[in-house]
């Protein structure tokens, strides 16, 4: 008999204001010691999930973070199953999606359902309360939890059993005053702990006869997922009615039966049940003359009190809450008043992603008054050479000078240009191409990578360096004065590498700075240089995109192996869609869609933003971020939403507006950016590297050609 314990994470304890809150409710709260309520379930029931069954978590999907990172921090996140609701619709069809994923695996199954938010300090009578219940529930019997009473308490339902221990339920009651209470527990009442232990096919059979509409709903979204990502409940669970499993089920059903048991329970609903763990006092606090008080303040807050009794004084960052401990089960009534005359504290400030409007106008901004000012006159040296890097303070930062830097420089400020930015820009662009041309080409026409000390050519010729230059020269070919030499230059480097890059066996995955990565860089150097009326051009970007995309298409149809980056994966997709809109129809989509869908596997669900790699099977591996990735995130999303289905390009748009909140945690006010985050407030302290420009410039540029309020007049984005 394989056991499924099912965390419910669907309460949302709002008598705990102002700790918790719809975005991080009191399950996630540390209220009782060190851990969370969640992370305390989380580890009394996953034991229970022998070597034949697995822990379930059903969930929220605004809450997904929370879950990840909660399980993460106890070591328990192998072998757990999340399902998200993409619409709260109440413990009936919360309980269904796990029974019906259980019941698809395991058609024995027994679930374990238990509430997130309760607490039980003694796991093991828990657990072996649990394995009694589910050979009852082997027999067709659905077994809650009777907690024996130790007091009178009207914020707890009550369970009349028909007798001792295991026994049938005669009758559930909901919360009663005060003086009904005494009554229920002179009766023999037991508390309904709101655990439920039932296998997976008894429930949904119970649910088909008594509550049809919760199970045809869940059954279609189980069935059906999310297609962008699989841990989210199709779009169908919003059908389902909104109904507790105590009105769907339980008190309808012939097969309710109640174990009755006698170890320490308590939902911590309210303050009051928060200060009797003796555990809830968080914070910094001094008392003078003041007993019998609950105090909770956030870091770097101190709180006094003097000559008081009886007190929950609770500090968020935003709001205060003072209560008399006997009136804790009142705070819904304030609220209540909240809602009215406040709302906006009801819930933390989120960082809610911008529209692509706004963030393309505060972009533009940051980038006209901080940026470009910045690196246009610190960062750009002279003779047309620029810095490869500047101190977080300002600073220029002395470093061998690569061509790789001084061509995507070019690029940036030749587009920056382009937009309407009125800085300085035609002389740097004129002035980088001149010194890209006179001492960075070879006599063989290709580019060196660095320069050595005394300013001569120092390093070979790497293929991924020659793209880059071949931007920066289509960028100035415009402006500059000598147009027909550097085109002569691109000319001859694109003859050079085409010969050597088509002659290799192309490896099949786009890693870091592999062939097929190589190629889809150079197919977009063609893709700009095709207009200027050479057909040779479009000859190499063709030549160059069907065995690019045959590559990639083989490779889509099998997992990637560890190592892979999703942020090249975003380019691929992003420069394969712009060729094949190039061509009009090139049938790229399909594919383009797929590399973008494997790619978001590398969003980290728990920061919202793309990290350095994916593992073996497919999942964020680490917590580092780095700003390019986040630009190409933002800038395929943009391109692949151009001829998505309705349906994806919703999708796309919003995953543009995350990419774009996860590339602002990347700048700095003042016209920098940090390169790496390691954690989802700490970042390498090192030099904002100048290559950072050259992806800002092009999430701008991007944006610009997508978002409508950038084309009136087409050019006046960095105006």
């Amino acid at each position: 008999m394989a056991l499924y314990p099912v965390i419910m994470c669907g309460g949302a304890g709002t008598r705990l204001w102002p700790a918790s809150r719809p975005s991080r409710p009191k399950q996630f709260i540390p209220l009782a010691g060190n851990r969370s309520l969640f992370q305390e379930t989380a580890l009394r029931v996953a034991p229970l999930a022998q070597e034949d069954g697995r822990l379930i978590v059903v969930g929220g999907v605004g809450h997904r973070g929370w879950i990840m990172d909660q399980l993460a921090e106890i070591g328990v996140e192998d072998r757990v199953e999340i399902l998200l609701e993409p619409q709260a619709r109440d413990s009936a069809a919360a309980m269904a999606a796990a029974a019906l994923w259980t019941h698809a695996r395991d058609p024995m199954g027994v679930n374990i359902f238990v509430a997130s938010d309760h607490h039980i300090p003694d796991h093991d009578a828990f657990r072996e309360a649990c394995v009694v219940a589910a050979e009852a529930a082997r027999d067709g019997r659905i077994v809650t939890l009777g907690v024996r009473p130790s007091e009178p308490s009207s914020a707890y339902g009550y369970i009349s059993p028909e007798g001792p221990g295991l026994a049938p339920v005669r009758a559930f009651r909901e919360k009663p005053d005060a003086r009904t209470a005494a009554d229920y527990i002179a009766a023999g009442y037991l508390w309904n702990s709101g655990n439920f232990i039932v296998t997976a096919a008894t429930l949904l059979d119970e649910l088909k006869a008594n509550a049809p509409g919760v199970e045809i709903a869940v059954r279609q979204a189980v069935a059906n997922p999310s297609a962008a990502d699989r841990a989210v409940l199709g779009p169908a669970f919003a059908d389902a009615p909104k109904i507790s499993i105590d009105y769907a089920v339980m008190e309808k059903t012939r097969h309710a039966s109640v174990l009755e048991v006698d170890f320490e329970w308590s939902d911590l609903g309210a303050w009051d049940a928060i200060a009797a763990t003796g555990e809830g006092d968080f914070g910094q606090h001094i008392f003078e003359d003041a007993e019998g008080c609950l105090v909770r303040a956030p870091d770097g807050m101190l709180v006094a009190a003097l000559g008081v009794r009886d007190l929950a004084i609770i500090a968020e960052h935003d709001a205060v809450l003072v209560c008399d401990l006997d009136r804790a089960q009142d705070i819904k009534r304030l609220v209540a008043r909240i809602q009215t005359s406040s709302p906006q504290h009801l819930d933390f400030a989120r960082d809610a992603p911008e529209t692509l409007d706004a963030g393309a106008r505060r972009l533009a901004d940051w980038l006209r008054l901080r940026a470009l000012p910045l690196w246009s006159s610190v960062g750009a040296l002279d003779d047309g050479a620029f810095a490869e890097a500047l101190s977080l303070d300002g600073r220029p930062v002395q470093g061998a000078r690569s061509a790789r830097v001084q061509a995507k420089q070019i690029w940036a400020y030749a587009e920056a240009g382009r937009l309407g930015w009125q800085g300085p820009w035609r002389r740097l662009v004129v002035n980088g191409a001149e010194r890209l041309r006179t001492h960075f080409l070879r006599a063989d026409g290709l580019c060196c990578a660095r320069l050595g000390d005394d300013g001569a050519p120092a390093d070979g010729t790497a293929a991924y360096d020659q793209v880059f230059v071949l931007l920066a020269l289509r960028a100035a070919w415009g402006v500059a004065p000598n147009a027909a030499a550097l085109e002569a230059c691109a000319v001859s480097i694109r003859d050079q590498i085409q010969e050597r890059l088509l002659l290799d066996t192309r490896a099949p995955t786009p890693g870091s700075s592999d062939p097929v990565h190589i190629d889809i860089h150079l197919l977009e150097a063609c893709l700009a240089w095709e207009t200027v009326g050479d057909a040779q051009w479009i000859a190499v970007a063709d030549t160059l995109a069907a065995p690019a995309r045959a590559r990639l298409e083989a490779a889509t149809e099998r997992a990637y192996p560890g190592g892979v980056a999703p942020g090249r994966l975003f380019e691929c997709a992003r420069i394969l869609d712009r060729h094949a809109r190039a061509r009009r129809g090139a049938p790229t989509q399909p594919l383009t869609m797929r590399l973008y869908d494997v790619a978001t596997k590398g969003v980290d669900a728990r920061i919202r933003a793309v990290t350095e790699a994916l593992d073996e099977q497919g999942r964020p591996r680490g917590g580092r971020t780095r700003l390019w990735a986040q630009a190409e995130w933002l800038r395929a999303a943009l391109a692949l939403s151009i001829d998505a289905a309705p349906g994806d390009r919703v999708r796309l748009e919003r995953d543009a507006q995350e990419a774009l909140a996860a590339l602002w945690r990347h700048l700095t006010p003042d016209g920098l950016w940090r390169d790496t985050r390691l954690t989802a407030d700490r970042f390498i302290d090192e030099a904002a590297p100048a290559r950072g420009l050259y992806h800002l410039v092009g999430v701008l540029s991007d944006i610009a050609d997508h978002t409508p309020i950038l084309q009136a007049p087409a050019d006046a984005a960095l105006r």
